[in-house]
């Protein structure tokens, strides 16, 4: 009951929905799985009625009021002051993920064709890190889409960006459509996701607009939304 009241805890520090002080809920929620993990361990050394009754795991990672679907998906249209091939540029750049890319500690391409890239990243903080493989097919200048190919860590993902011209009569801009859609195996992560989705996501979406930036100078109009994000 001590490592119950423990976790419990635990849980309890973190601040609810407090979306400034988001990599420090995450620490703590990842801080709880190792908890689990290593209950588990304990549970074939102690025997399975006890283990049970002491560590109810659910309890931990159910979140009142939040849907226990796993698969989430987003849609993002907007305007943006930098050229289609610009963003290509950006969004194809695997490589470098890990130097711009919210909670991207790796990123290592391991195959590279003008069409195709397979690719490895990590994600996450330490020392609970998850990596995936991903397979990238573009074209240039108008499609950057990746698939996850192991099943490690997702059920499902596919991301997609597309890049075509923006506004007549301003040839530095484009108009970009972003799809993100996935399925997390572990329970923890997918609880994750439901809180922390929409979060997540338009800070992955505003990292590329300022890598963008940062490489190509300051970009030749303001972001323009063209529909709120659909989740």
């Amino acid at each position: 009951m001590r490592m119950h009241h423990a976790r419990v805890a635990i849980f309890e520090l973190c601040p609810k929905r407090n979306f400034t002080r988001l990599p420090e809920v995450l620490r703590c929620l990842l801080a709880s799985e190792i908890h689990t993990r290593s209950l588990s361990g304990l549970r074939s050394l102690e025997g399975n009625n006890l283990s049970r009754h002491a560590c109810p795991k659910r309890h931990f990672f159910t979140i009142p009021g939040i849907s226990s679907s796993k698969r989430k998906e987003y849609v993002g249209r907007k305007i943006v002051g930098f050229t289609p091939d610009e963003m290509f540029q950006v969004v194809s750049d695997v490589e470098n993920y890990r130097s711009f890319v919210p909670f991207c500690i790796r990123s290592d391409v391991n195959k590279r064709t003008e069409q195709l890239l397979l690719g490895r990243l990590e994600i996450g903080f330490p020392p609970l890190i998850e990596s995936y493989v991903s397979r990238v097919t573009m074209n240039r200048p108008h499609l950057v889409k990746a698939d996850c190919t192991d099943g490690k860590l997702f059920d499902h993902l596919t991301t997609s960006w597309k890049f075509s011209p923006g506004p007549k009569g301003n040839d530095r801009s484009s108009a970009i459509f972003f799809y993100l859609s996935f399925e997390f195996k572990s329970a923890l992560h997918s609880q994750l996701a439901n809180v922390f989705f929409n979060q997540l996501v338009q800070q992955m979406e505003q990292a590329f607009i300022r890598e963008a930036e940062r490489r190509f100078g300051a970009p030749s109009i303001r972001t323009i939304h063209l529909s709120p994000p659909r989740t």
